[in-house]
């Protein structure tokens, strides 16, 4: 009887390594709160207290989520990953010159792949010294920002400048406001190379920004895209809409949106460079648009353009299918 106890003490201990959790497992889903601490394993009952901790701990393709309010800290994302503060407070502070969301994979073995959700987020670069950009878009496949609030940046709400691929970014249901130093934007699209860029702006306002939607291709590839949708783009100290083209295609569509109260309202430079207008508002701007370099303004004449310094800027009616 002794014999057999001992051999099934040892096969007991034995069996142990079998159903053991590794200690490197990373879960599908963590969580952050105010009060946790970075060296949990980041589980609803034992939370990590920032973005950067938690990260490392969630299996690509995952969700961080946030347990109560609390400032979370700025994040670089490397692989694909979801981040949501729905119902309650989820904060990043990115004050001292630094970018709130840095979305990165060019130095992974798969480079511009990833896709990232950033939902229920307020990024504040409020401080001495502003923040940089509220997200940053260097490399990757895509991108959804999802009621967000972005503001106070000296750069960009959100700067899309990818080097290489064809990026997309989905902003919805956001407010950008902000980014007042001179050349900066609300957002602002600028591959560089033979990158392009796809954006899509749904239910987006851009108020008290030095631009609203910054486009600027000149690179070696056309096909940079921007549609607009239900847009408001306010008070704004330079340009409403701001394109500036070589003789590669930018083409910013613009449907049932305002731009209202800016310095200019379209501006458009460069061959490539169209913009197409419909069911919109464009009033108490200086000039309505502004065209040069052989761009070009497309309007589907259902819009109200009034009240500007110049509404007479010709617009040439686009056709219909």
């Amino acid at each position: 009887m002794k014999l057999k106890h001992i051999l099934a003490t040892a096969g007991a201990v034995l069996a142990l390594p079998l159903t053991a959790t590794p200690a490197n497992a990373q879960a599908t889903r963590t969580w952050v709160s105010g009060v946790g601490d970075d060296v949990n394993p980041c589980s609803r009952t034992a939370p990590c207290k920032t973005f950067a901790g938690a990260i490392s701990k969630t299996a690509a393709g995952g969700e961080i989520n946030c347990l109560d309010p609390g400032g979370y800290g700025t994040l670089t994302v490397t692989k694909s990953i979801t981040i949501d503060c729905r119902g309650t407070l989820g904060s990043t502070l990115n004050s001292g010159g630094i970018n709130g969301f840095n979305i990165n994979d060019s130095a992974t073995g798969t480079p511009g792949t990833i896709i990232v959700t950033l939902r229920n987020i307020a990024i504040n670069g409020a401080g001495t010294t502003l923040g940089l950009n509220g997200i940053r878009f260097i490399s990757g496949a895509r991108l959804t920002v999802e009621n967000v609030t972005i503001q106070n940046q000296s750069g960009a709400g959100i700067s899309i400048a990818n080097g290489s691929g064809a990026a997309q970014v989905h902003v919805t249901n956001t407010t950008i406001g902000g980014s007042t130093a001179a050349s900066e934007a609300g957002v602002r699209v600028q591959p560089t190379g033979a990158a392009t860029a796809s954006l899509t702006l749904n239910n987006v306002e851009m108020v008290g920004n030095f631009r609203g939607l910054d486009m600027i291709t000149t690179g070696t590839t056309a096909g940079n895209t921007a549609i607009l949708s239900g847009v408001t783009i306010n008070v704004s100290t330079d340009n409403g809409i701001n394109v500036q083209t070589n003789a590669n295609a930018a083409n910013v569509m613009i449907e049932n949106s305002r731009i209202t109260n800016n310095l200019r309202g379209i501006v458009l430079a460069g061959a490539g460079a169209t913009a197409r207008l419909g069911s919109s508002v464009v009033m108490g701007n200086g000039p309505a648009t502004a065209v040069s370099g052989g761009a070009t303004v497309l309007s589907y004449r259902n819009s109200q353009i009034d009240l500007n310094g110049n509404n007479t800027t010709p617009i040439t009616q686009a056709p219909l299918n």
